[in-house]
């Protein structure tokens, strides 16, 4: 009786481990290694460097803007803001009460009296969301442009360039990368 056990259980555990390796292992580091040799700046994070080789941020997390020289994202429901350790939206529905007061505290920190485009006062589902509308960008031309003491006109025309469209032309919507935006601002126009 164990000659049998030990008959049958011996595939069972050869298979086991073999599988472990391949799928747990090897495949796993294929794809790896497929990833850096075909796609490296994906693979490592689609990292944004300075022109010093600095990293600092990605084309795929978002980042923190407080200043008016600058175009300022979503805001952040993970963690403390933008934390990618914390990724989460802040679960709050159209008919929360603390939603509804955050927004009106953030159009009032904006000193917007009208209507203010949902992505510059609502989080997105990650909270690491780097890009805004062409809309949320166009709200905070005559912002940056005076802090910047710069045309709105030019101030445009930089946002203009920076509109990315859909995937295939139909697959999202158009939107705005705030880093790239404001590392073009930059360039175009250093900080006074």
């Amino acid at each position: 009786m164990t000659s049998d056990l030990t008959s049958a259980l011996r595939p069972a555990v050869v298979m086991t481990l073999l599988f472990a390796l391949l799928l747990g292992l090897a495949y796993p580091l294929a794809l790896a290694g497929l990833g850096q040799a075909l796609f490296p700046a994906a693979a490592n994070g689609s990292l944004v460097r300075d022109a010093r080789g600095q990293v600092i941020g990605s084309e795929l997390i978002g980042q923190r803007f407080a200043s008016d020289l600058y175009f300022h994202g979503r805001p952040s429901a993970a963690g403390k803001g933008y934390d990618a350790i914390a990724s989460s939206g802040s679960n709050l529905g159209p008919t929360s009460k603390a939603l509804a007061e955050r927004v009106a505290a953030d159009k009032a920190a904006m000193g917007a009296r009208g209507a203010v485009p949902a992505d510059l006062v609502t989080a997105s589902g990650s909270g690491l969301d780097p890009h805004i509308s062409p809309a949320a960008a166009r709200f905070q031309i005559a912002r940056v442009a005076r802090a910047r003491g710069l045309s709105q006109d030019r101030v445009a025309a930089l946002v203009d360039r920076h509109v990315e469209t859909p995937l295939f032309g139909f697959l999202g919507k158009p939107r705005v990368n705030v880093l790239a935006l404001n590392r073009a601002l930059d360039q175009a126009a250093p900080r006074r």
